[in-house]
C-alpha cells in the first residue's frame, strides 16, 4: 500500500467512524472547512487537555487566558499583519490552479532530497555492514552534486523572500523547471502577494461600519493582555501565558484534509523572559515540546526538527517540529524567539507602557518572548496518522482475519472503555448497566449489546477504545468480568471492584503527563 493510498484510507476512516465530516456536506461542502464528529470532538478535547495540563499544571509559572476573536483593527497594524501577512501566489495559466510559489520550490527540494535517500539505500544494500553513510554523503559524486543544487536553490529562495524579490522567486521556479502537477505545463503567471486575513464589518449601518479582521493567529490576544495578566497575577519573569483558540486564514491552497484549513484551532504559549536570555529559553522549549510529542508513543523516528529558511520579521530564531505524515514530514509545531517585537510595537501604536520593572536588576525593560505554537487540527491528524494500523490475525484453524485499529494513547482515546453484556438476557444487560453507571462518572464509556462480541470488538478497535469489558454468566456468579486489551487483544479476568482502580491507572491523563 502506497502512502497516498494510506492517506485516502485514513480520510475515509475519519468519516466512517465519526471523527471528521466535510462542513455543510449536504450542500456539497465548503472548501477546506471541516466539522468534528462525535468521536472526533472527544479526541480533540482530550488533546487540548493534554496540552493545557502540560503547560499550566506542570509549569507553575504559566497561566492561561481566553481572548476574543474580534480585536481592535490597530492590533493587526501593530503586529505587521495588515501590511506583511502575505504569501507568494502564482497561477498556472493552463490548469487555472493557484499555488504558493515557495511551497512549489520546497517540494522540488524535497524531491531532490529523495534522490539522495534513494542513493543511500542502494549503497547500504551493496556494502552491507561496512557502509559508512556520512562518508558516502560527502564523497559520492551524484549525491554531492544533488546536494549542491539543493543548497543553491535553498539560498536563492531565502534571499529572494527576505528581499521581497518576487521576480526572482518566479525565476527559481523557471530554472528548476517546475511544472504544474495538474496540467504538467510550465506556463506560470508572475508571482504576487496574497493577504491571508479575512475582513468583516462591525457596526449597525454598513456605511458607518468599521473594518475588522478575523484573527489569523491567537498570539496577539496574549500580547495585548500581557500587562493585565502580569499585574493581576503578580507574575515575575520568566513566566508564560497559554491560550487555545480559533484562528482564520484565507489560504491560497488549502489541502491535505485537515492539515491546512481556513478555520482552525491553535494552542499557543508565549514565554516572557529577560532580554539576552531568550536563546537559552528557546533551546529549553525546543527540547521540552519535542518530549511532549514523543510521549504519545508513535516512535521517536516520526519526529524531527526543521530550521526555518526565512525568519519572520519578528524572530531571531525559529524551528519547527515536524511529523512524518503519509504525505511526508510536515510542521505540527513552531518554536520561535520573537524578541521584543510584539510588545514594543503594541507599546508604540497604543501609547501604553508595556514595560516590566525587574526588582533584581532595578531596571525597566520590554521583555523578550519565546513562543510555542501548535496546530490543534494538525496534532489531531498526527495522532490519527500515528495510530492507524491494519493487522492480519491468524485464527485457530489457520484462517486469516484482518482488523483496523487506532493505537491512540489511552488518555487521549475518545472512548476509554466499552461495556458489553454477552447476551441480551439472563440479567446480563442489567448487570452491565450497573457497571456502566458506576464507571461513566469518571470515564467516557460506551454501552453496546448489538451484534456478536467479535463485531463489537472490531468497532471499538476502529475508534481506538483501549479496553472492552464483557459481562457474562460467570459475572452473575462471582462478580468478575473480562477485560480485553485493544493492542494485544489479550483478555484477563478481574473482579468488578478493581475496575475503577485499573482504569484510573491505564487511561488517566496524569499517567501520560508523567512520561514527558
Amino acid at each position: 500500500m502506497t502512502q497516498e493510498e494510506l492517506f485516502k484510507k485514513l480520510i475515509s476512516h475519519c468519516k466512517e467512524y465519526g471523527f471528521v465530516f466535510q462542513s455543510s456536506e449536504i450542500y456539497d461542502g465548503l472548501s477546506a472547512v471541516y466539522d468534528y464528529g462525535q468521536n472526533g470532538v472527544e479526541l480533540k478535547n482530550n488533546i487540548k487537555q493534554y496540552w493545557w495540563d502540560a503547560m499550566t499544571r506542570l509549569n507553575e509559572n504559566i497561566v492561561g487566558i481566553d481572548s476574543a476573536i474580534f480585536m481592535h483593527p490597530q492590533v493587526w497594524s501593530a503586529s505587521g499583519h495588515v501590511g506583511a501577512f502575505n504569501d507568494p501566489l502564482i497561477d498556472n495559466k493552463d490548469s487555472k490552479k493557484r499555488y504558493r510559489a515557495d511551497v512549489l520550490i520546497e517540494e522540488w527540494m524535497e524531491k531532490q532530497s529523495a534522490k539522495i535517500t534513494k542513493e543511500v539505500t542502494k549503497a547500504q544494500k551493496r556494502f552491507g555492514d561496512s557502509f559508512d553513510e556520512a562518508m558516502f554523503l560527502q564523497t559520492n559524486p551524484r549525491v554531492v552534486k544533488t546536494q549542491e543544487k539543493i543548497d543553491a536553490i535553498h539560498n536563492r529562495m531565502a534571499t529572494s523572500l527576505e528581499n521581497n524579490d518576487l521576480a526572482e522567486v518566479k525565476k527559481i521556479i523557471e530554472d528548476c523547471e517546475i511544472a504544474c502537477p495538474i496540467s504538467g505545463t510550465r506556463s506560470w503567471t508572475d508571482v504576487r502577494h496574497f493577504n491571508l486575513m479575512f475582513e468583516t464589518k462591525m457596526g449597525s449601518v454598513s456605511d458607518d461600519a468599521n473594518t475588522i479582521y478575523l484573527r489569523p493567529e491567537t498570539a496577539q490576544g496574549i500580547f495585548v493582555n500581557y500587562l493585565n495578566v502580569q499585574k493581576t497575577g503578580r507574575m515575575k519573569l520568566p513566566f508564560g501565558i497559554a491560550q487555545i483558540g480559533k484562528a482564520f486564514r484565507n489560504e491560497i491552497v488549502a489541502r491535505q484534509f485537515i492539515f491546512r484549513m481556513r478555520e482552525f484551532e491553535q494552542m499557543e504559549m508565549q514565554f516572557f523572559v529577560r532580554p539576552g536570555e531568550e536563546l537559552e529559553w528557546f533551546e529549553f522549549w525546543k527540547e521540552k515540546r519535542m518530549r511532549w510529542h514523543k510521549a504519545m508513543g508513535f516512535g521517536d523516528d516520526k519526529y524531527r526538527f526543521h530550521e526555518h529558511i526565512k525568519l519572520a520579521h519578528y524572530a531571531n530564531a525559529a524551528f519547527d517540529i515536524e511529523f512524518d505524515f503519509p504525505f511526508g514530514f510536515k510542521e505540527v509545531e513552531g518554536i520561535h524567539s520573537r524578541t521584543d517585537f510584539d510588545l514594543a510595537s503594541h507599546q508604540k501604536h497604543s501609547g501604553k507602557k508595556l514595560q516590566y520593572f525587574d526588582l533584581e536588576t532595578n531596571k525597566n525593560y520590554i521583555p523578550y518572548v519565546v513562543e510555542t505554537s501548535i496546530g490543534l487540527d494538525r496534532t489531531f491528524l498526527q495522532v490519527l496518522a500515528g495510530a492507524y494500523t491494519e493487522e492480519k490475525i491468524t485464527k485457530d484453524g489457520g484462517k486469516v482475519d484482518e482488523r483496523v485499529l487506532l493505537r491512540i494513547p489511552p488518555a487521549l482515546a475518545p472512548i476509554k472503555l466499552a461495556v458489553f453484556p454477552l447476551v441480551k438476557k439472563d440479567g446480563l444487560p442489567e448487570k452491565a448497566r450497573q457497571i456502566m453507571d458506576d464507571l461513566k462518572i469518571d470515564f467516557k464509556c460506551q454501552y453496546e449489546e448489538k451484534d456478536s462480541i467479535g463485531r463489537r470488538y472490531r468497532r471499538h478497535d476502529a475508534i481506538g477504545t483501549p479496553f472492552c469489558i464483557t459481562i457474562d454468566h460467570q459475572t452473575i456468579e462471582d462478580n468478575t468480568v473480562t477485560i480485553r486489551h485493544r493492542d494485544s487483544m489479550e483478555q484477563e479476568r478481574v473482579d468488578v471492584s478493581r475496575l475503577r482502580e485499573i482504569m484510573e491507572e491505564e487511561v488517566s491523563m496524569k499517567t501520560l503527563l508523567k512520561t514527558i
